[in-house]
C-alpha cells in the first residue's frame, strides 16, 4: 500500500495523522482536499466504532484507494458520559469548538455529579478494501478544567487535562500532545501496521 487517503476536511486532524504516518513507507498521505472534494457523510451510528465505519465506506466507495477514518469523543463522568459520540456537534450542526467547550463546562456546572473526571477515545478504521476493514483504538484518561487554558490543539483541547500533567492539551507542544493523545495512541497502532504491511509487500517477489 502505497497510497492513503484520510477521510477528513479538518486541517488540524489531517496534519497530526500526517506528522505520525509519515515513517511508514508511504508515498502519499492524501486528503480530501487533495482532490477538491468537501464530503458530508452523516455519522448515525450509536457509537464511535460504527461512525468510523460508516465514513470510511462513504469515502471508498466514492474513490476506491484505501482510506482511514476516525471519529473521537470525549466522556465525561459528571455528565454521564456526555458529551460522547455527539462530541463534534455538541453545541448543534453549527457550533463551533469554543461554544462545544463553552456548553460543556455550562453544563457541567449545574451537573449534581462535580467529578472533573473524563477521557477521550479515538477509533480509526482503515479500509483496505471492500471487504477489509480494521479497527486501532486509543484512549487518553484526565479530568476537565474549570476555565479554558492554551491556544494550541484544536476542539476541546483546551479544557482538557491529561492524567499526570497540570497543562491541557492546548498548553502542550504538538508533539509531546501527539505522544500521549488518545488520537496518537491510536494512530501508533496503525503506524506499526502498515510499517509491518509495507514491509511484506517489499519482500514479496
Amino acid at each position: 500500500m502505497k497510497k492513503l487517503l484520510v477521510a477528513s476536511g479538518n486541517d488540524n486532524k489531517v496534519m497530526e495523522i500526517r506528522s505520525v504516518l509519515s515513517e511508514t513507507g508511504m508515498e502519499k498521505i492524501l486528503s480530501l482536499k487533495d482532490f477538491g472534494i468537501s464530503l458530508e457523510v452523516e455519522e448515525n451510528g450509536i457509537t464511535l466504532e460504527e461512525n468510523a465505519v460508516i465514513k470510511a465506506k462513504a469515502v471508498f466507495k466514492l474513490m476506491g484507494i484505501p482510506v482511514i477514518s476516525d471519529d473521537t469523543g470525549l466522556f465525561v463522568d459528571a455528565l454521564k458520559g456526555e458529551p460522547g459520540v455527539y462530541s463534534a456537534r455538541y453545541a448543534g450542526p453549527e457550533g463551533s469548538y469554543q461554544d462545544n467547550c463553552d456548553l460543556l463546562l455550562s453544563n457541567m456546572k449545574h451537573a449534581d455529579d462535580k467529578s472533573p473526571n473524563a477521557y477521550f477515545k479515538c477509533v480509526i478504521c482503515l479500509m483496505e478494501s471492500a471487504e477489509d476493514l480494521k479497527l486501532f483504538e486509543g484512549i487518553c484518561t484526565g479530568r476537565i478544567s474549570e476555565i479554558p487554558r492554551g491556544k494550541n490543539g484544536f476542539g476541546y483541547d483546551p479544557v482538557f487535562i491529561p492524567s499526570g500533567y497540570d497543562k491541557t492539551f492546548a498548553e502542550l507542544e504538538y508533539d509531546e500532545k501527539n505522544k500521549i493523545s488518545h488520537r496518537g495512541i491510536a494512530l501508533m497502532k496503525l503506524k506499526d501496521y502498515l510499517i509491518d504491511l509495507n514491509k511484506k509487500e517489499t519482500c514479496t517477489p
